[in-house]
């Protein structure tokens, strides 16, 4: 589980988040979700130390992330995997060679058993024969895969995705969606996405918290989505195509 404890942000003068404490559940899809510019993103970089929170802390079983030092905090992020928005490959080496990148940083690998593990990983996210190629030679979704691919490289207990579907058509956003759900399951992995995208809410979201103007406005299930009372999230989850025909269908 991990545990995130009264987190404030703020840049400069301006405050992002406030005073934001939820869990993540062990081995499902945790999903983030609000509008633009609610702070969302800044809460999930926050969880994996790329910002320094103000106030409040951040704990991996038990284990508070946010107290350690540099060194301390190596260990834990062996044991996290990352899926940036835009992918964030190298364009200067191939698929493979960004695959191994985490495995050359903190693996104790050699060279072969590094690329072993690189064309295993591609090959689960059903990337073929194409570790030769570079990232400006695949479409949107095949880098999406690849980045998938290097974020399981290490075994992670955590994934964090960010807006992963960011970009595609709704198709291979489907595709995407079903790839990490099955990752997750497979390797009984704790999976926090950042997202705007419902059909990802509606279709593989387990816990999901919703964040309004920096704050945790609203946390649940699925089954909890269609009873809940908040206006604020009711205001954000109908504004969707998706929510409006399924919402529809239920009366």
């Amino acid at each position: 589980m991990i545990e995130i404890k009264h987190i404030s942000k703020s840049f400069k003068e301006t405050q992002v988040l406030y005073d934001i404490s939820t869990n993540f559940e062990e081995g499902k899809v945790n999903l983030i979700i609000g509008q633009s510019g609610s702070g969302k993103t800044v809460l999930l970089k926050s969880i994996v130390g790329l910002h320094d929170v103000d106030e409040g802390n951040v704990f991996f079983h038990g284990r508070n992330f946010t107290q350690m030092d540099n060194m301390e905090r190596k260990g834990i992020r062996k044991e996290i995997g990352m899926v940036f928005q835009g992918s964030a490959l190298f364009d200067s080496v191939n698929l493979e060679q960004n695959v191994m990148f985490p495995l050359k940083m903190f693996a104790e690998m050699s060279e072969e058993e590094a690329r072993e593990r690189a064309n295993f990983c591609l090959k689960r996210v059903q990337v073929v024969d194409k570790n030769h190629l570079f990232p400006a030679e695949i479409s949107g979704g095949m880098k999406k895969r690849v980045a998938i691919a290097r974020a399981i490289a290490l075994n992670p207990k955590y994934l964090f995705c960010d807006e992963p579907n960011s970009g595609l058509d709704p198709r291979t956003s489907i595709v995407i969606d079903n790839l990490i759900k099955e990752i997750i399951t497979e390797y009984n992995i704790t999976c926090v996405i950042n997202t705007h995208d419902m059909n990802s809410v509606m279709e593989i979201g387990e816990k999901i918290v919703f964040i309004n103007q920096g704050r945790n406005w609203w946390e649940g299930n699925q089954s909890e989505i269609w009873n809940n009372d908040n206006e604020e999230f009711n205001d954000f989850l109908f504004t969707s195509e998706l929510t409006k025909q399924i919402r529809k269908s239920m009366i």
